[in-house]
């Protein structure tokens, strides 16, 4: 008897069908092409394995979480998830200590904040300096335009 291929819709474990089809790796993203592709930004800095800090912006949907993971995983960097509706700055300086903890032992961070327009300038600009000092690499996730949104140091 042989086995079956393993079907999308009868896995054990109770995981979204969204999340079972993510991709794994940054060539598996579909339509992101302008920012992926080799000679585009991020496919430069993929290439030269090493990541800058940047603004995901688009509509709901469009892989800037997953794209931010894959990142992550890429340059080998621990992925810390953070949501600027649900958190402040009391989590983001427990964020900010271990990054610097695990920084003393060689191992970078990126600080993934989604929905970080919801930040106001204050808390945006306790990001500053951790930013700045290579603490962690930030990548914002946002659906508003950044140029009206985030504070113009933090761009």
């Amino acid at each position: 008897m042989s086995k079956a291929s393993p079907s999308l819709f009868t896995e054990t474990v109770a995981r979204p069908l969204a999340d079972r089809l993510r991709p794994q790796k940054l060539g598996d993203v579909v339509g992101q092409n302008h920012i992926l592709a080799p000679d585009a930004p991020i496919g430069r800095m993929m290439a030269a394995k090493r990541l800058a800090s940047l603004i995901l912006w688009g509509p709901p949907g469009c892989g800037k979480t997953t794209i931010a993971r894959l990142l992550a995983a890429e340059v080998n960097l621990h992925f810390e998830p953070v949501s600027a509706v649900a958190s402040g700055v009391a989590d983001l300086r427990k964020i900010f200590e271990a990054a610097n903890e695990r920084r003393a032992t060689g191992q970078g961070t990126l600080l993934f904040i989604d929905e970080v327009h919801r930040f106001n300038r204050a808390q945006q600009d306790v990001l500053l300096p951790y930013v700045e000092d290579g603490t962690v690499v930030l990548v914002g996730a946002t659906t508003e335009n950044p140029s009206f949104e985030l504070n113009g140091a933090l761009l």
